[in-house]
């Protein structure tokens, strides 16, 4: 069995979720990897981020998001709100704020309960077919990394793992 892996480096924006359409670079992979037949796992270790396959909607609103993004937003909106104030979510408590504070993030970084509960609605990962060579995605599927945590821009990494024969 063959295996590979590759990281990928990306940018977020900071103060709005942040999403990178990388289906050009999960296909690449697949292409470096030389698996005929197999799987590809799309992953990240952020707990504010989320990977998803999900149609590329075109049209983009006026903060340059896809509409289908920006309906996803919208939608979290309504049932777990952006964190805007300490004691909207139970979540930083103090030994966790102090536990931050230590390694080198202040309490406005802390306030991004949302974007954790929004990845633990997506996930952090996908399982991807490889078959005849190629990321199996059907006709309209688009590999998305979306970084949900609005608190400041940051560097996050994906990692891409395919294994098969």
């Amino acid at each position: 069995m063959k295996t590979y892996h590759e990281s990928i480096t990306l940018k977020s924006s900071g103060f709005r979720p942040t999403f990178h359409q990388i289906t050009d670079q999960v296909n690449q992979a697949a292409g470096k990897a030389e698996v005929k037949e197999g799987i590809c796992v799309v992953y990240t270790h952020h707990t504010t981020c989320s990977v998803m396959i999900q149609e590329c909607s075109i049209d983009r609103t006026y903060n340059g998001l896809e509409y289908l993004q920006q309906d996803l937003w919208d939608v979290f909106e309504q049932i777990i709100p952006t964190c805007r104030a300490e004691g909207q979510y139970r979540h930083p408590g103090p030994e966790l704020t102090e536990f931050s504070r230590i390694h080198g993030e202040g309490k406005p970084e802390t306030l991004n309960t949302d974007a954790h509960l929004r990845s633990a609605f997506l996930g952090r990962s996908e399982v991807i077919n490889i078959a005849d060579g190629k990321v199996d995605l059907g006709s309209f599927g688009h590999v998305y990394f979306v970084d949900f945590d609005q608190t400041h821009a940051r560097e996050r990494l994906v990692e891409i793992r395919i294994m098969g024969e």
